[in-house]
């Protein structure tokens, strides 16, 4: 019943949401502390209860143990309450005028600390007016692992093969660290999580309805990945050690000081991973036929080859440090200045062999042609951000501003060598390729929050992004007959593209008996510019190489709350969303996986817009609780990715195949989605979701029509079980179900993962082993058909993996929660309603 109690009162912590009488309020006050040390407990909960012990307000304790609740005047029971803690009641008290209650102390109930371990080691779940938060628990799987391939855990939330991270189906999806585009998270792109120690997370915030204080970035939504920052006062850490088969191996370490004035924060880690990975391609070509120009009369032309393979072997080399340092000092007792510098270091080398079958007609053999491209790639990234806060009342009036520098250099480059080796071995011209990016982002924010009364709660605040990335590509050809390396002027330039970003919004948020709202309103005005410059960067497509773009849109949002009980909720939202272009989608110099396959941008793409509409159900059971939406989208202008031939040929004669995102018409999406958490016995957890959704897409392009329509779902199943001697079992599986578009259609995709683990050293250490991807079966599996070929492939990023990990924590509870009060500066804070 206490933890109820518990979550009841974390869920109202930022507005008191309780119903108001007609008679006047009083002001209580006072403070917890923990019995044996008097240290101050955070995040306890005090309740008032009536003489039926109905819940009338409550509230939570700062972080000096402080409390200040307004409360009707009346006659009350007051409760007291902390997680693992005893609970404390004061009964017959008289609150008729502002109060200072007695400093309360609360001391361990043994009893109950099974059921704190089971609590922290399962993810939980929260549901606010604009947001699911999920605590991601101590998760066996995730030993070892990365920030990517813990996200591949969170319901609604799944990973590509590549690493494209999907919301509900939908690749269009926004990445924030602690509230705000980050560095962390790289420049738009997910490369960056796959190297982040799933260690350094505290939670992940799904943000499927966001209201107007967040970016209207990503028609899909917003995963905020909050990271971890401890709050017990003292020293404390922890460090996490793993070995990975293929090799690899890491360390993490997280060490956290916080005395009266200051509280002083770093993660580092360090990675080494050894991955290999493989594709292969099954190509066919047909005739084509062209139009003359000067003739008007119809060619057939007829493929040099009629078929292709490609087998692609994959031995990347990753090595990467990352390290967060972070001081957090207060200036007053409500106030506090945040200082935090993030720099990431990466030194990738990765060779790819790309051997090629060319096959005539009746299948005969006819060329094998061996590629070669030895990558090597260095980044550097670094990000300093300020953030002031300020409390400027004990009615819950609040002014935070936060200043954010970022910078991103990588360097990559690429020798390509190639040479037939059937019938004849015949050394081919090789390549050297040259791409050096510099990424560079300022971002100033200020938000206000203004309680108005018990239940309302007004709020108003302004972002500002700029950012520019500069694109240097050089592409050098072997000359066949000197041997000589030449530039070719007509792919090598530099590409600068920036993207400025000014916002404004205002929402406010208000209760009525058990009825809810938040509504909101942002502004944006997004200026895009791109600029191409070379010796000769011509391009044969319609569009232009040089552009600027400047739009200004309102983006309104509504959330409402339904509370049908004290453990059950309805939820509706709507919000209008925009997905811009990042600057790889516009740079219209193509880049090349293969000779034969090329990826080019398109700088006549437009940004998308999208409606979204939410529906959402929660009910809590003593041991079960059960979430579930019913969502709708209707998008503008939506991005694709199709394949067309380019007329164009290798010189081998192969037909160049061209990968370019478009805008199409419309994009409908439908889709229901459950999840059930299910504690049945303190040894056995159980968690699951399912996600079914159907899209119908409307568009054309260069004349062919890629509207299409599909259904599609997936699920994931988790089960833990405490084995005798302490000794925990994870078990985990996903499954993504068939789905396709125009031209694809991918296979389904099912994934299983294993860990053990066993605490030891009296609890302050632990030990795992875990197998990720048991059965060897994540493999994206795809067939692609249009009128002058067909394109059949399969990829896997990486290999069945083995990880033993061992983690050691010095004056640091298990996972022992106080509670989930705000973790990381520029955290926003929710209306819980």
């Amino acid at each position: 019943m206490k933890i109820y109690f518990t979550i009841f009162c974390l869920l109202v912590s930022t507005v008191i949401l309780a119903q108001k009488p007609k008679n006047s309020s009083v002001l209580i006050t006072g403070s917890i502390i923990e019995k044996g040390t008097d240290l101050p407990l955070e995040y306890a909960t005090v309740v008032f209860l009536d003489v039926n012990e109905k819940i009338i307000t409550g509230g939570i304790t700062d972080t000096k143990g402080y409390y200040s609740i307004e409360v009707p005047s009346g006659n009350y029971t007051v409760q007291y309450e902390f997680i693992s803690y005893k609970t404390v009641k004061i009964n017959n008290q008289k609150l008729f005028k502002n109060t200072s209650l007695p400093t309360i102390t609360l001391e361990i109930n043994a009893a109950s600390l099974d059921e704190v371990v089971i609590r922290a080691e399962t993810t939980e779940v929260q549901v606010r007016l604009d947001k699911k938060i999920y605590n991601i628990g101590k998760d066996l799987t995730t030993g070892g692992a990365t920030v990517s391939d813990a996200l591949n855990n969170v319901p609604s939330v799944t990973v590509d093969v590549d690493g494209t991270i999907n919301l509900r189906g939908n690749e269009n999806v926004r990445i924030l660290i602690n509230g705000k585009p980050s560095a962390i998270a790289g420049f738009g792109s997910t490369d960056a999580l796959r190297q982040l120690p799933a260690e350094s997370i505290e939670r992940v915030e799904v943000i499927t309805s966001p209201s107007a204080r967040y970016d209207a970035e990503g028609t899909a939504g917003i995963l905020n990945i909050i990271l971890r920052k401890e709050k017990t006062i003292g020293l404390n850490g922890s460090i996490a050690t793993n070995f990975n088969y293929p090799l690899g191996s890491g360390v993490t370490t997280n060490i956290n000081l916080r005395t009266e004035k200051f509280n002083l924060f770093n993660t580092s880690g360090f990675r080494y991973s050894d991955a290999p990975g493989n594709a292969f391609f099954d190509n066919n070509y047909f005739t084509r036929t062209i139009i003359d120009d000067e003739t008007g009369e119809t060619i057939l032309i007829e493929p040099t080859f009629n078929r292709t393979t490609e087998k692609r072997n994959y031995d990347r080399l990753r090595q990467g440090f990352n390290t967060n340092l972070g001081i957090e000092y207060f200036l007053t007792e409500k106030s506090s200045l945040t200082a935090t510098g993030f720099l990431r270091l990466g030194d990738n080398e990765t060779v790819t062999t790309n051997t090629t079958n060319d096959f005539a007609p009746a299948n005969s053999l006819q060329f094998i042609r061996v590629r070669t491209e030895e990558e090597k790639e260095d980044d550097t990234s670094y990000q300093f951000s300020l953030n002031y806060e300020n409390n400027l009342n004990d009615n819950g009036e609040k002014l935070t501003i936060d200043l954010q520098y970022e910078n991103d250099e990588e360097t990559e480059t690429s020798f390509i060598s190639e040479r037939n080796t059937f019938p004849d071995i015949v050394d081919l011209s090789g390549e050297n390729i040259v791409a050096i990016e510099d990424g560079k982002e300022y971002l100033a924010q200020s938000d206000y929050v203004l309680p108005i009364g018990e239940n309302a709660q007004f709020e108003a605040g302004y972002r500002g992004k700029f950012e520019e990335t500069i694109t240097d590509y050089n592409l050098l050809e072997e000359d066949g007959i000197t041997g000589n390396f030449i530039r070719n002027d007509s792919i090598s330039n530099i590409f600068t593209y920036n993207e400025n970003t000014n916002a404004i919004y205002t929402q406010y948020g208000n209760k009525f008996g058990k009825f809810s709202f938040l509504l909101g309103l942002r502004l944006e005005n997004t200026q895009l510019k791109g600029k191409s410059t070379g010796e000769d960067v011509t391009t044969s497509d319609d569009f232009s190489i040089n552009f600027k773009n400047d739009y200004t849109e309102l983006f309104p949002t509504v959330n409402l709350v339904y509370e049908i009980g004290d453990r059950e909720n309805i939820t509706l939202g709507y919000n209008r969303r925009i997905n811009r272009p990042r600057s790889w989608f516009i740079n219209p110099f193509p880049s090349r996986s293969s000779e034969a396959n090329i990826f080019q941008g398109n700088p006549g793409l437009n940004p998308a817009f999208a409606s979204a509409f939410d529906l959402g159900y929660l009910k809590r059971w003593k041991k079960l609780t059960l979430t579930s939406s019913i969502y709708y989208q209707y998008e503008t202008d939506a991005f694709a990715r199709v394949q067309e031939d380019t007329g164009q040929a290798t010189s081998n004669g192969i037909p160049i195949i061209r990968t370019i995102p478009i805008n199409l018409s419309t994009n409908q999406r439908f889709g229901f989605e459950a999840g059930i958490l299910y504690n049945p016995t303190k040894w056995l957890r159980l968690n699951s979701s399912f996600n079914i959704f159907k899209f119908e897409t409307e568009g054309f392009f260069n004349d062919i029509d890629y509207g299409t329509e599909n259904t599609s779902w997936f699920s994931r199943f988790s089960a833990k079980v405490t084995l005798p001697s302490k000794i925990e079992w994870q078990t985990s599986g996903m499954y993504r179900g068939p789905r396709n578009n125009a031209q694809t259609e991918t296979k389904g995709m099912f994934m299983m993962n294993l860990a053990f683990s066993k605490d030891i050293i009296k609890d302050n250490a632990t030990i795992a082993f875990n197998v990720r991807d048991l059965l060897n079966s994540r493999k994206r599996q795809s067939f692609t058909q249009t009128d002058t070929f067909t394109s059949e492939s399969e990829f896997q990023w990486r290999q069945r993996q083995f990880t033993l990990s061992f983690t050691y924590r010095f004056n640091q509870k298990k996972e022992r929660p106080r509670g989930s009060g705000n973790v990381g500066s520029g955290e926003s804070e929710g209306f819980d309603g």
